[in-house]
Parts: C-alpha cells; structure tokens; sequence
C-alpha cells in the first residue's frame, strides 16, 4: 500500500495593499499581523501548527471581509501600481511598446485633480471632470476617448485584483466617450491620399535609403512600422510573390495572422538589402550615414592637402550615432525634411499606405484591397485564407 504524502505546509504570504501577512488554509485566509513582524511569523507558526495537528484554526485569526484596508488605496497608488503592472504587460519582441507612456500620461491627468482620494471613491463625476480638462487642453477628441479608455482599464484592472469594489469600475463605464460633433473637443484631420507628383518631389530630396522605404510600402502598401521592421528572415521567397510576415505586427495580440505580399517592383527595391544577416534590419540608418558621408566627399570643394583630412575630426564614442533601424517617428522625420528642402506639401508615411488603398480599391475592388492591406477578419477559415491569399498574389503581380 502506497504511503500517504504528509500535508502541504501552507505558504507565509503578503497581502500589498494592507502590507500584512496572511495564510491560505483549506480556502480559508487568516490574518497574521504586519508583515515581516516576529508577531505574524509566530501567528504562522501556530496556525500552520494546528492545522498539522488537524486542529481547527483559532477563529480569532480569521481574516475579516476581505482586507478592508485595501479599500484606503488612493487613486495615486492605483496609478502607480497600474503604470507598473503596464510597464511589464505591453511588450512587443521583449521590448515594451508606446502603451506604458500613453497610460503614464491618462493617469497623470487623474492625480493632477484626485491623487489623494480613496481609489473606490473616483466616480463617473470625477471621471467627466478629468474628460473636460483635456477638452480645455484642446486635446483631439480621438485622443481624448483613448485616454478615457486607459482611465477606465485601470480601475478595472484593480478591481479585478480586489484593491477596490467592482462597482467603482463599472460605474466608470456609464461615461460615454466624446462623439464627433456634438462635444466642444478638436477632432482630428482625416487622412488622405497623397498625389504621386508631390511623393516623385520629396523622393529627389530624400537619403537613399529612405527613399527605397518610400518606394517600398509605395508598392506594398504595408504601415510605416512594417517598412522599418522587416528582416531578410522575415520573408518567404520562394514563389514569384514574396510573403512577408512581420513577426510583431500591430494585431498580433488578437490572434491575427499579417501576410503582406510583395510583387515585383517592391522585390526589386530590396534585393540590395538582403545581403547581410538573416536577422539584420534591411534598412538601416547607420547605411543613410555612410552614404552622406561618402557623398559629401564625393564633392569636397576643399584641396585635398589643406584643411581636414578625412575622418580625422570624427570622434571615438560620439554621443549620438546612427541606429541599426528606422522607427516610425525617425521614417517620419526623414520624410517631413524631404519635404522642406522640396518645397512641397508636407505628408507622412501613413498616407501612402491610404494611396496604395485608393488606388487598389478603385482598380480591384474592397475584397483585394482588405486582403493587401491586412483587414480580412482572422476568424475566417484556412479555406477562405488561401483563397484570399492567391487573390492578392494575382493582384500583387500586377501592381506590387
């Protein structure tokens, strides 16, 4: 006959909003004291004693409704302990994301008027009072109702953890998030297309290697994040049309899957950026630098005995050196001095992704246009997928 295992000892345990010690024994929690004093230690020892012994626990001990302290948390706290929980939550590859900023910057807008209120206090009232703030603040309204939103993923992410009742969450969720037009907030410029000729004059004036980025989601139609983001590894090319598949992309955290098809003029912008690492970024700044440089050798005015020789004022760690990849606001910059110096209308990357819409939506049709851009439902079938899928490719030989 099997021997029979010897109870498990229960685990000495704090509870952060109240900073007391508690143990878990049969479902049950008893309340120790402070935790880390010698008083909650010896309260262990003896409850864990008698629960050994198959003695019942001194009801005493016994944890009142649950932790009433944890209702003392102060919206400041729940602040903090959300930006925390934020900071490790949104990653994208390991790296956190823009997230963490954006919910540091919506509760800053809570403390600056409710830092010291117990977090259950914080209702629908004082909610439409931070809303009207940023009203004033002449905050777009999109931006607005995204900040209202992480107000509201706070609460209830502390709800959810018992630091506060649930009813104060769900209050919050009675607040309706600003409508366009009928509230005193900025709304935003749509985006719009750019026209070809005024991409053609900014192209003339950007580092080469921004200029086949242009190029490059010119034919695809990928997000700026896309352009900046791709890797040799990421692309499949073993058929006539390329399958990118971004390893991180902007809807990865619902489950769907982002194919982005590359047909022959796109193929050919980065075919002399794949000949490095597997896991190298094919568009490099640190190439843009290179370049210039080499460039503005090319036309040095000054004889080559007088003056600096070349390279010889360069510093050893230079405090600011080029990146091995473009970010979306970098790409962005680039763009914008292109512009200057071109004399044109000032555009961003993102319209060219509406360009490549426009154009494949007028000549294709909405289905091919959702398919290249990545708008297909991800719940549709592997069937309805691969059907999809050799749609585009057809499409992408044409244009792409």
């Amino acid at each position: 006959m099997a021997t029979p295992k010897p109870p498990r000892v229960p685990a000495y345990r704090l509870h952060k909003p109240s900073n007391r010690a508690y143990v878990r024994i049969n479902g049950r929690f008893f309340y120790l004291g402070k935790y880390g004093s010698q008083e909650s230690h010896d309260a262990y020892a003896a409850a864990v004693h008698d629960y050994l012994a198959g003695r019942p626990i001194a009801p005493s001990r016994r944890l009142p409704d649950p932790l009433p302290e944890a209702s003392k948390l102060t919206v400041r706290q729940l602040a903090d302990r959300y930006i925390k929980h934020a900071e490790g939550y949104y990653l994208k590859n390991g790296v956190p994301t823009s997230e963490p900023g954006l919910v540091a910057n919506a509760l800053g807008r809570v403390t600056k008027f409710f830092a010291d209120l117990p977090a259950e206090q914080f209702g629908p009232l004082c909610l439409e009072q931070v809303r009207d703030a940023m009203v004033e603040d002449r905050l777009k309204r999109t931006t607005i109702n995204g900040f209202m939103g992480r107000i509201r993923r706070a609460f209830k992410w502390a709800a959810s953890r018992e630091l506060i009742p649930a009813s104060t969450h769900l209050a919050l969720s009675l607040v309706d998030g600003l409508k366009a037009g009928r509230s005193g907030a900025v709304d935003s410029e749509p985006v719009t297309p750019v026209a070809k000729q005024v991409v053609d004059a900014a192209l003339a004036e950007m580092p080469e290697v921004v200029a086949d980025m242009v190029r490059f989601q010119r034919y695809s139609g990928c997000r700026p994040g896309e352009v900046c983001a791709i890797r040799p590894c990421d692309i499949d090319r073993s058929g006539d049309v390329w399958r990118y598949l971004p390893p991180g992309h902007k809807t990865i955290h619902l489950g769907r899957r982002r194919v982005i098809l590359i047909g022959p003029r796109a193929q050919g912008v980065l075919l002399r950026y794949l000949a490095r690492g597997p896991e190298e970024y094919c568009f490099q700044p640190v190439d843009s630098e290179l370049k210039r440089r080499a460039l503005a050798n090319a036309i040095r005015r000054t004889p080559a005995g007088y003056g600096n020789t070349i390279g010889s004022n360069r510093k050893d760690n230079p405090q600011r050196q080029a990146g091995k990849r473009y970010t979306k606001n970098s790409y962005a910059q680039a763009i914008r001095r292109a512009c200057l110096r071109a004399e044109v209308e000032h555009w961003t990357p993102n319209q060219l992704r509406h360009t490549f819409a426009t154009e494949v939506r007028r000549d294709h049709g909405l289905e091919v246009a959702q398919i290249l851009l990545g708008h297909a439902n991800a719940k549709v079938t592997e069937i309805y997928a691969n059907r999809d899928e050799v749609h585009g490719a057809n499409v992408a030989r044409l244009i792409g």
